[in-house]
């Protein structure tokens, strides 16, 4: 019993825990395209016109066409990498987006997005959040863009299935190779 406890405490006391390969991009995924796709939600129920005028206010050109961007980006973004589908490629406007609002909104507040500044009877309240935050999803999403997708991922299936195609046709490439005179 002894021996069967300090093994399975061994195992789960170093990276990687037992888990399937790529798995650690499941959980990223879910945060990351659940998290954007939240945020430009809440931008087109309360109004996108509510946040160009906020655009407008922080004095940003072309409000009208940054803030409708900005909205779509968070969208299509949030729900493709949520999806797993072209992570790399959808993780580019996502980081422009991120960047952006560290440098414009959340940079003069510092680092820390939890700021407790009172509590009193009717609860906790809180200063301006900083940059913590966009540089965790920055992370998260190079993470994604380095290590894939993962599991249950459309990007992992068409990689499955690319593996597959090329696992039944070995002897296609090197024909290839030898007309072309490399060996």
């Amino acid at each position: 019993m002894h021996m069967m406890f300090a093994s399975t405490l061994c195992r789960l006391a170093f990276a990687p825990l037992p888990a399937p390969p790529g798995f650690f991009a499941l959980p990223l995924r879910l945060m990351v395209g659940y998290g954007f796709l939240e945020h430009g939600y809440a931008k087109l129920a309360r109004g996108p016109d509510v946040f160009i005028a906020i655009l407008h206010a922080m004095g940003m050109p072309f409000a009208f066409f940054l803030g409708w961007t900005t909205i779509l980006i968070e969208v299509i973004g949030g729900l493709l990498i949520l999806c797993g589908a072209f992570v790399p490629l959808a993780s580019v406007p996502v980081i422009v987006v991120l960047l952006v609002a560290i440098f414009t909104v959340h940079l003069p507040n510092g680092f820390a997005s939890i700021k407790l500044v009172a509590y009193d009877g009717s609860g906790a309240h809180f200063g301006q959040p900083g940059y913590e935050t966009d540089l965790l999803y920055l992370a998260a999403l190079l993470a994604l863009c380095f290590g894939g997708a993962g599991p249950l991922s459309l990007d992992g299936s068409v990689s499955a299935r690319r593996r597959v195609e090329r696992s039944a046709t070995p002897n296609q490439g090197r024909v290839h190779d030898r007309e072309a005179g490399s060996v």
